[in-house]
Order: C-alpha cells, then structure tokens, then sequence
C-alpha cells in the first residue's frame, strides 16, 4: 500500500495550457468539401428566409397604407384640407408696394407701431400713415397692440429690409368713395373751415379737403371770420383722378331754407345767448328766437331756460330769404300759457299737434280776409268756397257782399 501511494504522488499532471486547447489545423482541413458547402448553405437559406419575411412585411403594410389613403384618405388625419390653406393664408404674403396685407399690432410707441405680418422681419406703420386725420399717437386712431387690420405697404427700410405700412391710404380709398356716394344721394354735410385763400375757403369733408370758391358761400363773413367754423355744404364735383373735390355752401342753404315753411316744426341748436333773444341752428340755418317768442309768460332771464348746446323744437314764424332771416317761436307750441318756462318737455312733446292748430288758425284768418275782400268788391265775380277758395260767384251771393258773421270759426281761436 505504501508503495502504491509512493507511485501515485510521484505522479505529476502537466499543466493545461492555449496549445493543447486549440483545434489541430490538420483536423479542420481534414473535414470533407462537400459538408463545409451542405453547411454554408444552409445558413444562407436561413438568412434569405429572414428577409424574405421582413420583405413581405414591408409589403403588406405599404400595400394597406395605399388602400387606406385610396379610400379614406383624411381618417385619423388631425390637420384637414382647411387647415392647410388657412396656413397658406396666414404665411403667404405680397411684399410688392401697393400691396394689401394683414397684419396684427403687437407693440406701440411715440413714432408708430409695429405690425406682425408673418415676413421674415416685422412692419412699421408711422404715425403720419395711421389716420387720415392728424394725429400725435397712433392710438389716437385705435392702433393698439392686438388689434388686426389691413394695410398697405408703401416702403422698405432700407437699414433692416423691414416694410413700412400706411392705414392713411386705404382711409382716403373710402373717403372718396364715400364722398362720390354722398353726392349721388344729393345730401347736405357739415365741413369745417380750416384755411383760405383769394378765391375760397377750404374746408373738410369726410376726412378729405374740399374747395368752397366764394360765389358758393351764402353767408356775408368774411374768410377769416369762417376759419374753425362748420358750414352745411353739398357736393359740386368730385373726381379722385385730379384729386378735385368742390362744394358749395349756397346749394346746402338752400335746400336746408326750401324747407323752413310758415308754420312748420323743426329741431335746432341753441348756438348763443343775447339779451333780445337766443340764436338757435336748424340745418345750418341761423334763426333769431326772440326773447318775447319763447313763452306767453314772461322771461326776464333767457338763461333760465335756454342754455348753449341745448336742443329743442321751434316754429318758423317768418323766412326772409333774401335777408337770411329766420323768425322762429316756442311761444306758439305751448299748450298752456307758461308752459316753455315750467314744462318744455311737453310743449316739444305737443309741438306738430300746436303746429298744426296754429297752421288751421292762419288758413282760417286768410279765408276771412279773402272773404272780407269780396264782401267790398262783388263785382270781382269770385265767391269764397266753404274750404276757403275763392270760385265763379254764386247765385247765392248776396248783392252787398257776404256776412263775416256767417263764417265758422276754427276751434279754439
């Protein structure tokens, strides 16, 4: 045992080491051709299989895409056919001068505003291009930062390649269009006189300057006297293309008297207050409200019932074209002695209804005096009809003449 134990631990194993683990290069390259090629194969076939697949994946889902787009083609779709042109609206812009753009106010200062109009770099509107009227800040004219208007590009910057905008041009585009639609219609406007020259007055209409030579001025003030005051005015001519624009002062006066018949109730303006009476404005006209015409009681103070600015109504008692004078009453539209000073607003209330008992009166007053004509003269051969119109004299006449007596008066005179 002991001898055999000797042997065994005299036993030494070598150590394990790369060279003995390597595969003998003559076993590789003893491996026979054709199982190498058997086994080369059949790697590729599971390769080419792979890709196969995948190649038919791709396939079905090309092909179903195709037949959902053929057949539904915005299902699923968030962004629609109308979203894309308001895109194209909101981004696409002329910058071409003349051109129109939309733009949205997103910052003011003393000098202007800047406009968002979707280019490459913002606009500017100058003051001087925000109104057709003079003004000092653009938010004089509403320009406030997120307000969206159109525009008009008129300029380049040349130091930041940004456009300058202009709001003037597109207002006066309306004003004269408006001022061809007022003289159409054939209508009486207010102007104010802002300059003058030799042979006129300047004045503006509708935010435009007009011409009012002298022989169109009814009034006999002088130019100076006429600057800052507003004028009734009607359209003479009107042409954009020669930038002319004419009015007349004598056409709106007279439209504006051709309506102040005796007896008739029209609402004016009291403009100013004297002693003997209250100056009141109706349609440009200026009419004398005499101080023993504004009630039946007494006024000892007209600035205890009439005020500048004050608006009322007024009978027209006398016109004297020739002169430009208008006689006009409140006295005759009370329906009870006082009323003007203790209840205007039931005399303005009561005014066509007085008007028209006061019109009967007159009617009636000139029927009698046609009457007593004919009672001194029958030999006239006219005879006064029951409506006040004089006819053929009637067998029923009597040879002295007709009786005033047997004339029915008005009610209430």
């Amino acid at each position: 045992m002991a001898s055999l134990a000797q042997q065994i631990g005299g036993l030494r194993c070598p150590s394990l080491s790369t060279t003995h683990l390597t595969r003998n290069p003559s076993f590789s390259n003893n491996i026979n051709p054709t199982i190498k090629r058997t086994q080369t194969t059949k790697a590729a076939a599971v390769v080419s299989n792979a890709q196969t697949r995948e190649r038919m994946k791709l396939k079905e889902m090309f092909e179903e895409a195709y037949e959902r787009c053929r057949t539904a083609p915005y299902e699923g779709v968030a962004f629609t056919v109308d979203d894309f042109h308001n895109a194209i609206e909101r981004f696409d812009y002329n910058s071409e001068i003349g051109s129109k753009v939309k733009g949205t106010v997103f910052n003011v200062d003393a000098n202007g505003a800047y406009i968002d109009i979707t280019a490459k770099s913002s606009a500017f509107l100058p003051v001087r291009e925000a109104s057709i009227h003079g003004i000092k800040h653009v938010e004089e004219a509403g320009i406030v930062p997120g307000m969206r208007d159109e525009f008009i590009i008129i300029g380049e910057n040349e130091h930041d390649d940004s456009l300058i905008l202009s709001s003037r041009q597109i207002q006066y585009d309306l004003a004269w269009e408006r001022c061809r639609q007022l003289q159409a219609e054939d209508v009486v406007l207010k102007g104010k006189v802002v300059g003058a020259n030799k042979g006129g007055v300047v004045a503006i209409v509708e935010g435009l300057r007009g011409f009012v030579p002298f022989s169109q001025i009814s009034s006999t003030s002088s130019a100076e006297e006429l600057l800052e005051q507003e004028i009734p005015l009607k359209f003479v001519e009107v042409d954009e293309e020669q930038s002319r624009l004419i009015l007349s002062n004598r056409k709106a006066r007279a439209d504006s008297q051709a309506q102040l018949g005796i007896g008739s109730v029209v609402t004016g303006t009291v403009q100013s207050l004297k002693p003997y009476g209250a100056f009141i404005d109706i349609g440009g006209v200026n009419g004398l409200l005499h101080v023993s015409q504004i009630s039946h009681d007494r006024v000892s103070d007209i600035a205890t019932v009439l005020q500048p600015g004050d608006t009322l109504k007024v009978m027209v008692l006398s016109h004297d074209r020739e002169r430009g004078r208008v006689s006009l009453s409140t006295k005759k539209l009370e329906p009870t002695p006082g009323d003007m000073i203790r209840n205007p607003k039931l005399v303005f209330e009561k005014a066509e209804e007085m008007a028209m008992t006061f019109r009967q009166r007159i009617a009636q007053a000139e029927a009698m005096a046609r009457a007593d004509m004919l009672r001194f003269s029958p030999e006239s051969g006219l005879t006064l009809s029951s409506d006040g119109s004089l006819g053929p004299l009637g067998t029923d006449l009597p040879a002295e003449g007709l009786d005033l007596n047997e004339i029915p008066l008005a009610e209430g005179l």
